[in-house]
């Protein structure tokens, strides 16, 4: 007799945000969640990254393929009004975006200017509370919401510099999301990558110097990919994680113990 396998995250229906290329954390994750059996809605950030994010989504036979500039007024709201009407459910959301700009980020945080300070704060952290907003009644039978942060967060991080605050507001939203959201069995996690080298992370200076000092410090000795990460991401997504909300897990090769 020959038994199918059921897919891990077969029937579930999640949002991927952040996906810019085939370096992109996001992508790690959404081809991750995809292999899981999760159905996807993808986005893409601008019509410059259209071209690298549509044969990528198609791949992943994306559902739903709609653009996201968090800044722009209304057009997260329209993204999950289209979630509504094709699906009228949300399993889970990957947020995986961040900015800062770049005079900021290659500065001190005692010389960060206000707006750039407060930027870096809207789009990266303040973002995932609203899309938490908006997920929130889509998920009625409970959901999983995850976001990227780094050890940065919690340890100075050279030239991290203005990203380290911003995640550790990221860090603190997550719990406040868990508490709030968890009597709706909506749970909330950070996950904490090593260094990996994305577009994002490019603009942070002397990264493949961090990256070099990553590898020889963590206990793995290696960096870890995107598919370490978007194992990860996979398994907070299914049932299998059904009691952990509220934390930051750390898929970095050990790295973090050794602050």
């Amino acid at each position: 007799m020959t038994m199918t396998q059921t897919l891990p995250l077969q029937g579930k229906r999640g949002l991927v945000v952040g996906i810019a290329n085939e370096n992109s954390i996001a992508w790690g994750c959404a081809r991750a969640l995809r292999e899981a059996g999760a159905e996807l809605a993808i986005t893409w950030f601008n019509d410059k990254a259209r071209p690298y994010v549509e044969p990528l989504a198609q791949t992943l036979d994306a559902a739903i393929l709609l653009p996201l500039d968090v800044e722009q007024p209304g057009q997260m709201e329209a993204l999950f009004e289209a979630i509504a009407a094709q699906w009228g459910r949300l399993d889970f959301v990957l947020h995986s975006i961040a900015f800062a700009p770049k005079g900021d980020l290659h500065g001190r945080v005692v010389d960060s200017s206000r707006d750039g300070f407060a930027r870096a704060m809207d789009i990266s952290c303040h973002s995932f509370a609203r899309m938490a907003r908006l997920a929130e009644p889509l998920m009625r039978d409970g959901g999983s919401l995850m976001t990227m942060s780094y050890v940065g967060a919690e340890e100075v991080i050279p030239s991290y510099g203005l990203m380290g605050p911003v995640k550790a507001a990221l860090e603190a939203s997550v719990r406040y999301l868990a508490a709030e959201l968890g009597p709706r069995g909506i749970r909330v996690n950070a996950v904490s990558p090593g260094p990996l080298a994305t577009r994002a992370a490019s603009g942070i200076p002397q990264f493949e110097t961090l990256m070099a000092q990553a590898a020889q410090r963590a206990p793995l000795r290696r960096l870890v990919d995107l598919a370490d990460v978007g194992a990860l991401c996979a398994f907070l997504a299914g049932d299998g994680a059904r009691s952990i909300t509220g934390s930051t897990l750390y898929v970095d090769a050990g790295y973090h113990i050794l602050g």
